[in-house]
């Protein structure tokens, strides 16, 4: 595993290039479970056993890992973008943390600015001037920008306070250019940067090719995981379905076709899954869709699993990556008119519709709400998904229950044992997001993430707080906990139960057809308002079907979208409370929308919540005298639900265990 590079270099060169470029792409993809799915891709050679190959492609992971973290490295790379720029008339370069699919993950060859920065934090933008460079992101990550980067190379700035237009303002000169990536931006986002570069006389320029990938020399190419069909037992509706009707809606609407550029909605739409990027089974790839139904995917076809070509049949054309540019042309050049997406796309090919002579029409992703909006197939499959989940959480509950007493537990052991907990599930394909394991008050950082650095024991007296979530073929979970280590104070009591109060509000809402989720926000939060604490993220993120922990288009969120709420949605019930440098509470379940009256007296259906998640809720937090009585039948007819559900899926001494933590308060 440790062996040097030109090790490694040497034997990839005695193999044919073919097969070398193959372990190099599945490198480059996740290892979900330290497995490397696409393994199964690679072409058959009697010179390259089966254990080889995985053991060249975990040295090439790790060689990629290790090069893109390599913060020693970070002043001659910055040195040698400053050389590139200038070779190219450039006077500086933007870099956003994204790639040109938009999304929450990135893989490892679009990595760019952790490779630059030696930041590894999961947003940030950073521009680079000859003189000056600047680096920004929000406050989630504040101490953290200041431990892995070096404020003489980079101004440490936060995103809200310090906005990089307004640091452009006084860092450009009249004459200068300020590169761009057009793939990387979208337009709204280009548009900022336009205005304060005129106001500066300067001017914002698309570069051709990204000036970073030419000074990277051993970037990782780009990932290869195997694309496999997501069979009707867990998508419930026919891909021919779902494109013919939303080609139905494309027509009606007079469009040729939609560039559909989220991976997530050609997963969905084709009833394909894939693994390019960490923790979301989708394959990186765009697509047109026209208006006969008929589809050109841009993709690389070595990751199409061998049954995944008849699966998508004749209808679904596949195409290399590179065929996009040409077919764009086509396009503008037949006058078409082409749905795109302006808030998830980039604005290269936007560019390239418009230039080429397309008529454009910018509406939402057609893929969106249809994809937010599961079927009963889909439903039956995330309920069952969920309480295998629950099983899990419910093991480790317990196994917490029994071990923190005795000391000697930290947040990544804690981490570490509810992940063995999923594991003995075989369905588990992966974890739904990197778990947020938080002690005392590490807790109380939002999205913290436990390293060996910041790592604290699970303490008497103290607060502990779980989320996470797990990923399986019929559903993806998300789920917090937040568990009290020994005897908690009066303070942790009532403000857990407050935050609970504000759960089960949400959990037990009636709303009429048409309300969204901003609508509902300050049902969660009323009872903290009324002790003057709040919590500063939304209540609630839309949850895919074995895709995307995060999915839109709904939420609930003060400021949310005006998206209504509709049956089949799954939203998370996350409310929460932090108290800096002592403890953090979240309460998390998910929840389904469900229509529970059809007509009402004003003529509209009304919607309530089914609650999917199932395990207990620690009961030595909740303070009972500060709770309704309805409010406390909820909290024991759910224990008795998650008893009922559960209780049978567990082993004899969790069930032991689970029939006190569910026992009526």
């Amino acid at each position: 595993m440790n062996a040097p590079l030109p090790d490694l270099a040497a034997q990839l060169a005695t193999l044919p290039a073919t097969l070398a470029a193959h372990l190099r792409g599945i490198a480059a993809a996740p290892s979900p479970l330290g497995r490397f799915p696409g393994l199964s891709l690679l072409p058959s050679d009697p010179a390259l056993a089966p254990s080889q190959a995985e053991l060249l492609v975990a040295r090439l992971a790790e060689r990629y890992h290790a090069v893109i973290e390599n913060r020693a490295a970070v002043a001659d790379r910055l040195k040698a973008l400053r050389a590139e720029l200038a070779r190219r008339g450039l006077h500086g370069l933007i870099i956003p943390l994204t790639d040109e699919f938009h999304g929450e993950y990135l893989p490892l060859r679009a990595q760019r600015l952790t490779w630059l920065t030696g930041f590894t934090g999961s947003a940030g933008l950073c521009i680079v001037l000859p003189e000056r460079a600047g680096l920004w992101s929000d406050g989630r990550y504040t101490l953290q920008l200041r431990q892995q980067v070096d404020a003489k190379l980079f101004e440490l700035l936060h995103i809200t306070d310090q906005p990089p237009t307004e640091w452009l303002k006084t860092a450009l000169k009249p004459g200068d250019k300020l590169g761009y990536d057009a793939w990387l931006h979208t337009e709204d986002a280009l548009r900022r940067f336009t205005l304060v570069a005129q106001a500066a006389k300067a001017e914002a320029v698309a570069v051709e090719g990204n000036p970073i990938d030419s000074v990277w020399s051993d970037q990782p190419p780009p990932p290869l995981a195997p694309v496999v069909p997501h069979g009707m037992v867990h998508a419930g509706r026919a891909s021919s379905e779902k494109r013919a009707e939303i080609a139905r809606k494309l027509a009606e609407q007079g469009c040729d076709a939609a560039l559909i550029t989220l991976p997530e909605s050609i997963a969905w739409l084709l009833n394909i899954r894939g693994g390019d990027v960490k923790h979301t089974p989708f394959a990186l790839s765009m697509a047109l869709l026209r208006k006969d139904a008929s589809v050109d995917l841009f993709i690389d076809t070595r990751k199409l699993a061998p049954e995944t070509p008849a699966h998508l049949g004749p209808d679904i054309r596949p195409h290399a990556p590179e065929a996009l540019a040409a077919m764009l042309d086509e396009l503008g050049k037949a006058k078409q008119t082409v749905q795109v997406d302006p808030a998830m796309s980039g604005a290269w090919p936007i560019r390239r519709l418009e230039a080429a002579g397309a008529v454009l029409k910018r509406a939402d992703d057609p893929c969106l709400l249809p994809k937010a909006c599961k079927n009963a197939v889909e439903l039956d499959g995330i309920r069952n998904a969920h309480l295998r989940d629950g099983a899990a959480v419910s093991r480790f509950l317990a196994w917490l229950a029994r071990e923190a007493p005795k000391g000697g537990i930290d947040e990544l052991q804690a981490q570490a044992q509810l992940e063995s907990c999923r594991r003995l599930d075989n369905s588990l394909r992966d974890l739904s997001f990197t778990s947020i394991s938080g002690a005392g008050p590490n807790g109380a950082v939002v999205h913290y993430r436990a390293t060996e650095e910041t790592n604290r024991p699970l303490e008497t007296g103290n607060l502990y707080l779980i989320d996470s979530g797990g990923q399986y073929p019929d559903g993806t979970t998300d789920i917090t906990r937040t568990i009290a280590i020994g005897t908690p104070t009066q303070e942790m009591r009532e403000a857990f139960t407050r935050v609970l109060k504000g759960h089960i509000a949400i959990a037990r809402a009636r709303f009429p057809d048409g309300t969204a989720g901003q609508q509902l926000d300050a049902l969660a939060r009323y009872a903290l308002w009324q002790a003057g604490l709040d919590y500063d993220h939304g209540t609630g993120h839309g949850v895919g079907a074995y895709l995307s922990v995060h999915e839109g288009p709904h939420r609930i969120s003060k400021a949310g979208t005006p998206v209504p709420l509709k049956p089949g949605m799954i939203v998370s019930n996350e409310p929460g409370y932090y108290k800096t440098g002592a403890f953090g509470i979240r309460i998390e379940n998910l929840v389904a929308v469900r229509q529970e009256v059809e007509k009402a007296e004003n003529g509209k259906a009304w919607h309530g919540f089914e609650t999917l998640t199932k395990a207990p809720i620690d009961r030595n937090l909740i303070e009972t005298a500060l709770l309704t009585k309805d409010e406390i039948d909820w909290v024991n007819a759910y224990h008795a639900e998650v008893r009922a559900d559960i209780g049978p899926r567990v082993d004899a001494e969790t069930r032991h265990w689970l029939e006190g933590a569910t026992a009526a308060v």
